[in-house]
This record gives C-alpha cells, sequence and structure tokens, in this order.
C-alpha cells in the first residue's frame, strides 16, 4: 500500500502473452498464411522455372509451399472453439516463418545459411502439433 492509501499491483504477465490469449487472431493468421502459400506455390510452378534452372532447388520451394499450406491449416486450427491452443498457433507460425521461409529463400538466393534455419522450423512443426495434441 502506498503513503495514499493506493494499492499498487503489478503484473506478472508475460510479454506478448496478447498474442498467446487472442486464439480468434491464428484464425485471420492462418488464413492470410494459406493465401500466401497458394500464391508462393502458384509462382514457384510458374514463375520460378525462369529464374532457377535447378531441379532441386524447385524441388525446395516446393517442400516449403506445400508444408507452408498445411501448417496455415493447422494454425487456423488453433483458433476453433473446443481446441483452442495459442502455444501451437505461435509454433506453428515460427514453423511457418523459419522453415518455409529459409526453403523460400534458400531457393531464390542459394546461400546455404538460410537452409539453417528449416531444422528449427521443423521442430516449432513438432512442437506445434505436440501442442494441439495436449490442447496447450
Amino acid at each position: 500500500q502506498s503513503t495514499w492509501g493506493v494499492h499498487k499491483t503489478y503484473s506478472r504477465t508475460p510479454p506478448f502473452s496478447c498474442l498467446l490469449l487472442n486464439t480468434n487472431m491464428w484464425f485471420r493468421v492462418g488464413a492470410l498464411s494459406g493465401a500466401t502459400a497458394v500464391a508462393l506455390g502458384a509462382y514457384g510452378a510458374h514463375g520460378l522455372k525462369k529464374k532457377v534452372p535447378d531441379v532441386q532447388m524447385l524441388q525446395n520451394w516446393n517442400t516449403a509451399s506445400q508444408y507452408h499450406l498445411i501448417h496455415s491449416l493447422a494454425l487456423s486450427m488453433c483458433a476453433l472453439p473446443g481446441r483452442r491452443s495459442p502455444w501451437a498457433g505461435a509454433f506453428f507460425a515460427s514453423g511457418i516463418l523459419l522453415f518455409s521461409g529459409s526453403l523460400y529463400a534458400y531457393t531464390v538466393t542459394s546461400n546455404g545459411k538460410f537452409g539453417m534455419y528449416a531444422p528449427v522450423g521443423g521442430v516449432c512443426y513438432i512442437m506445434g502439433w505436440v501442442c494441439l495434441a495436449i490442447g496447450a
């Protein structure tokens, strides 16, 4: 209690908790991510062939867009009633950025440094599925 009789309260809410508590946000993020995945997949199938002649690099792009789309749907599932899972949403979003994002960047730049982020993104995908299963 302060000298004027007013109680001081301190919030113990962790940083960025608003992102974890607003599960409806994950539906919107998942839907926008899905639209982006479809656009990037179409670009990889039609526009990227002229710029990237290496078949293996194009396969990396295809893998990135497939995982991107699948996990965009999973991200949207995190907002379903009875299945609200904010930690799963955070892991899926991180996985999309790290796994798919690094493969997209690696394909267009041929810079191998981007490839080292893909395994971290893969672990995020796995953690997202585990959190979704346990309802965390």
